[in-house]
């Protein structure tokens, strides 16, 4: 590893911890996203620690623990990183709300401690569970009580929809509420964040290059691995559709995504304008843009250096999202 860069911090909600605005999320190195081997993968942690990155979101379920296992592995052979890991669970079991109990906590809990080789994980969050689980205070009491225990400092949840999002913010005990948010997926601008801000609640941004589309690298030709779920997941046959492309239909994606590749500016990639658009939201704390290669990782975190949008070209983001991608995406989540 070389030099860190210093990166913009803010603090992440209730777990007090300051944490980079660009982070890193690791879904591309355990699964579902083609092949990344075990030492590019380990290259791409490194790559964003360097670039000032100090936040890695994984999760239980992200080659069934592979994610979560490279992410301790390289923390034991980089010791000191100041790196806050937050691992989600509860998406290895059949999604009903009875599955989400203190003992499947603990169990899973056991899992992601053994697997990241720490005896307290820094964040855990509920994977984007069944509805009637945020609404639950049985779930929460258990949550509360394994913080007690020193199982974990911190808990928050990942939704999939709005009004989930909004049930978790009002709890009084979540640190952080993770969403999709991104120019192809602007619905959490009206309630969500300023809920969050108000209520001390972080916001964390997934999905924030829409599974690549917001990069401008793909055609309407563009083909997938089978193993990819930008193959496999279109229309929602293994999870909830809008975790693949936020849920935008491909074509129509692609079309929109050459436009908001035209408001790039000199020196700035689309990617890197689409996670400065997400930045800029004060209320967001940080973007988490997977990566699969060195190169990836470093551009993603050079983000942060981006100037912030002006308003014309916020403007006009706004209104490729209303003309575009509104009508299909917005009533849905």
């Amino acid at each position: 590893m070389t030099s860190v860069e210093i990166m913009e911090q803010r603090i992440l909600g209730r777990t007090g911890r300051a944490v980079s605005v660009v982070g890193l999320g690791t879904w591309q190195l355990g699964a579902d996203w083609g092949e990344v081997d075990e030492s590019d993968a380990l290259d791409v942690l490194a790559a964003a620690v360097d670039a000032g990155v100090t936040l890695f979101d994984t999760a239980d379920v992200y080659g069934d623990g592979r994610s979560e296992q490279l992410i301790g592995r390289f923390l034991r052979e980089h010791p000191g990183q100041d790196v806050l890991v937050a691992t989600k669970m509860g998406r290895r079991v059949d999604q009903m709300p009875e599955n989400y109990s203190a003992a499947n906590f603990r169990e899973w809990n056991d899992r992601s401690r053994r697997n990241l080789g720490v005896d307290t994980l820094d964040l855990v969050q509920l994977h984007c569970p069944p509805t009637p689980v945020y609404s639950n205070d049985e779930v929460f009491d258990a949550l509360d009580a394994m913080v007690d225990e020193g199982r974990i400092a911190a808990y928050g949840v990942s939704v999939e929809r709005v009004d989930e999002a909004l049930t978790a913010i009002a709890r009084p005990n979540v640190a952080s509420v993770q969403i999709i948010l991104n120019a192809f997926r602007q619905k959490p601008l009206e309630r969500v964040l300023p809920a969050a801000a108000e209520a001390g609640v972080g916001i964390l941004a997934r999905v924030p290059l829409a599974s690549g589309l917001l990069s401008g690298r793909y055609s309407e030709d563009t083909t997938f691995a089978a193993d990819d779920h930008r193959n496999y997941n279109r229309s929602g046959e293994a999870f909830d559709v809008g975790e693949t492309f936020a849920g935008v239909d491909f074509a129509t994606g692609v079309a929109a995504a050459r436009t908001f590749a035209g408001l790039a500016g000199d020196g700035v990639t689309p990617a890197q304008l689409a996670l400065r658009w997400i930045v800029d939201q004060p209320q967001v704390t940080a973007v988490i843009p997977g990566a699969r290669t060195v190169d990836q990782a470093r551009g993603n975190a050079a983000a942060a250096d981006v100037a912030p949008l002006d308003d014309s070209t916020r403007a006009a983001v706004r209104k490729l999202y209303d003309e575009k991608i509104r009508p299909s995406v917005h009533g849905r989540w």
